[in-house]
């Protein structure tokens, strides 16, 4: 039953796209870290391409108030995944405001405690999880702009995607507010809330780099984050792309779930790569901050319509990640490592048959066959016309 309604929601989706179209959106929110719960005010601005009755947005195991379309109050009903708004809705630009209440079982993540002064708040919306604190789509194709403002206890940082545009202190409380210039899918949207210190440096291109540390590591700022810019201005020149989002920031979390997340011009990662000198020849974060940062043309400015081309995302990540170092390290590094990944994916292929083109395909062949996949081509048909092409 799980799969028909996976397959059902897809399609749900999918028609839902083709007669509406979600442009922006502004949101306030404030995170209590005691409740371990959010709370916020929401508002859409849309286009209804065809006459509709019912459009629904994903919110799981949310509460709402003061539901309005157009400021008039509008009939709505949530069966614990989503909110669906009921009402006559006719072709042409429309606005829907709403207030909610969530306490996250995922997505949004609490570490530490106040009581030991070590809080940390941060988010991880991988595939389709930002539903669970912010009410928004799980389908990757409903881009929109976002216009964040986080609430938060002023002893904090706050990081979230785009450009701060304004910080005003009230009382204990500090009001940050975040805007993105270009459209996004929901899962990139990021938070992340603690005591972080940041230095900033600038690419070729004029891009601000923002890379974030802990106080008690600021020793290791330069082991940590090493190469950070020249593999920046290697790989905005190397795609021959101008990087899009306007800023560029870098934070560590503590207890996070995966090595790093690209969200959309914001990178959250594991602080296992948090290291000095001696701990950067073990397990430096250069592989992952260039594979990370591939990510922010390669899913973020283009996004895979569905799993089933996730290699394209995860392969051109790897791929370019692979450039950048070779960019550092030299050929010898760049072809012991394709070497590497030909030797597992070999040794997969005897248990493992499941094509790269399929949502089911492990993350081995998702990252390394698909980084195969472009070296093979790239190598077929030039240098000059890869590059045309990407």
């Amino acid at each position: 039953m799980k799969y028909i309604f996976l397959l059902l929601s897809a399609i749900t989706f999918a028609q839902q796209t083709k007669s509406v179209d979600f442009k922006i959106v502004q949101v306030q929110i404030t995170i209590n870290p005691k409740g371990k719960s959010v709370k916020g005010t929401v508002s859409y601005w849309f286009d209804v391409l065809k006459p509709v009755d019912t459009i629904k947005i994903d919110a799981q195991n949310m509460d709402f108030s003061d539901v309005e379309l157009n400021q008039k109050e509008i009939q709505f009903t949530t069966n614990g995944k989503q909110i669906l708004l009921i009402s006559a809705f006719k072709k042409g630009t429309n606005n829907i405001s709403f207030n909610y209440v969530a306490k996250p079982q995922q997505a949004l993540y609490f570490v530490g405690s106040e009581e030991n002064d070590n809080i940390q708040i941060w988010t991880q919306g991988q595939g389709k999880n930002t539903s669970n604190w912010l009410p928004s789509f799980d389908d990757v194709n409903e881009k929109m702009i976002f216009n964040l403002e986080v609430v938060a206890d002023s002893r904090y940082q706050v990081i979230s995607n785009g450009i701060l545009k304004s910080k005003v202190n009230n009382d204990s409380m500090t009001y940050w507010r975040f805007n993105m210039q270009k459209p996004m899918s929901s899962y990139l949207l990021m938070l992340a809330i603690g005591k972080f210190e940041k230095q900033t440096q600038q690419s070729n291109s004029g891009i601000p780099l923002e890379m974030y540390y802990e106080s008690k590591d600021k020793s290791r700022f330069e082991p940590t984050y090493r190469y950070s810019k020249r593999m920046f201005d290697f790989l905005e020149k190397e795609i021959g792309v101008k990087y899009p989002w306007g800023i560029y920031k870098q934070a560590p979390v503590r207890e996070f779930l995966y090595a790093g997340m690209e969200n959309t011009s914001a990178t959250l990662f594991a602080t296992r790569y948090v290291v000095d000198d001696t701990g950067f020849e073990d397990r430096s974060y250069t592989n992952v901050n260039a594979h990370e940062l591939a990510h922010q043309w390669f899913g973020n400015l283009v996004t895979a319509e569905s799993s089933k081309h996730h290699w394209l995302q995860e392969g051109f990540a790897t791929y370019y990640a692979l450039l950048a170092e070779k960019e550092i390290y030299g050929e010898d590094y760049f072809y012991s490592k394709l070497y590497e990944s030909a030797q597992q994916l070999k040794f997969a292929s005897r248990t493992d048959t499941i094509p790269v083109l399929n949502s089911k395909a492990s993350s081995l062949t998702f990252y390394q066959k698909g980084a195969w996949a472009l070296f093979v081509l790239h190598e077929a048909i030039g240098d000059k016309a890869f590059k045309k092409a990407v």
